[in-house]
């Protein structure tokens, strides 16, 4: 599935077996987001493109949100089995720095790229999930199959985003805008710093 996606890095295995040495970390890290991605999808649902919002533009994102309110509970759930507990806060400075490169006050180009950083976490999120699944499939089949159900939904969630994209600037302008953004996020995902959360670096531990 991931050989689908046109992330411009790949994460090794070894990502995957070191993330699930603190699986209820992990979880809490993924709940937190799955809440962001869900505010996300409902702040974006009526800021759609002026004049007029395309056809489907509410309920796609209505959709999404309620999608990613659902994945919410199942993660809350899987973390209460296990003896885990939400944290208490929450940092993440891979999105944070991915909505740096948002053209804050641009119109349409603004909105155009909330909806490709969004497209960019959902598919590195997929990406993460099969990585997961994979290391978790012979200890923890649970968990494996928990991760490949939700990256086969992010999966849909990358291409909605991208699509609601092209309403907004037009299709020619969000493909040039993908490309950066595809490179952004490659050297943002490097910089990251190792540990067990669903975007943090592939390095070793300090």
């Amino acid at each position: 599935m991931s050989d689908d996606l046109p992330l411009l890095s790949r994460t090794p295995d070894a990502w995957g077996e070191a993330a699930l040495r603190d699986t209820r970390a992990l979880l809490s890290d993924h709940a937190y987001l799955e809440k962001k991605a869900a505010s996300n999808a409902l702040e974006l649902l009526n800021r759609w493109p002026e004049p007029t919002p395309p056809a489907d533009w509410t309920t796609t994102l209505a959709a999404i949100a309620h999608d990613e309110a659902s994945h919410l509970a199942s993660v809350l759930r899987l973390l209460a089995r296990r003896g885990g507990r939400l944290d208490r806060t929450h940092r993440n400075p891979y999105a944070n720095a991915l909505r740096a490169l948002v053209r804050k006050g641009s119109g349409n180009e603004e909105l155009a790229d909330r909806l490709l950083i969004s497209a960019l976490i959902e598919a590195r999120s997929c990406e993460r999930f099969e990585v997961l699944a994979r290391a978790s499939a012979e200890g923890d089949r649970e968990l494996s199959r928990f991760f490949r159900r939700l990256g086969a939904s992010e999966m849909g969630h990358y291409r909605v985003f991208l699509h609601l994209a092209g309403h907004a600037v037009g299709p020619g302008a969000v493909e040039a805008r993908w490309a950066e953004m595809l490179e952004a996020e490659a050297r943002i995902l490097a910089a990251q710093a190792p540990g067990p959360r669903i975007h943090s670096g592939d390095g070793p531990a300090s």
